[in-house]
């Protein structure tokens, strides 16, 4: 599903137009975006949770030239799923 496919569908559910909804969801993304990038998480009960972690800095191999390289570190989003989203998948 993309972007334009969850908006039609949230327009649908929701009753509303399709310009609210994908202004529902650029605010949605923006919010979380905000909330990672100052460090904070951002949780949903049953759905996951999204959180930012510090990925270290590491040594790495170029695999066309086999030349070792340092990767410096960086911070990276990461997603938890909840109980609930794990027990809907499975």
């Amino acid at each position: 599903m993309r972007k334009n496919d969850f908006v039609d569908e949230l327009a649908k559910r929701t009753g509303s137009t399709k310009a609210a909804a994908a202004a529902s969801l650029d605010a949605t993304l923006e919010i979380i975006g905000e909330a990672l990038k100052s460090g904070d998480s951002v949780a949903f009960t049953g759905f996951g949770t999204f959180e930012s972690v510090d990925k270290p800095e590491r040594e790495a191999r170029n695999p066309r030239t086999g030349e070792t390289m340092t990767v410096a570190a960086k911070k990276v989003a990461r997603f938890k799923p909840g109980k609930a989203l794990r027990d809907a998948i499975n």
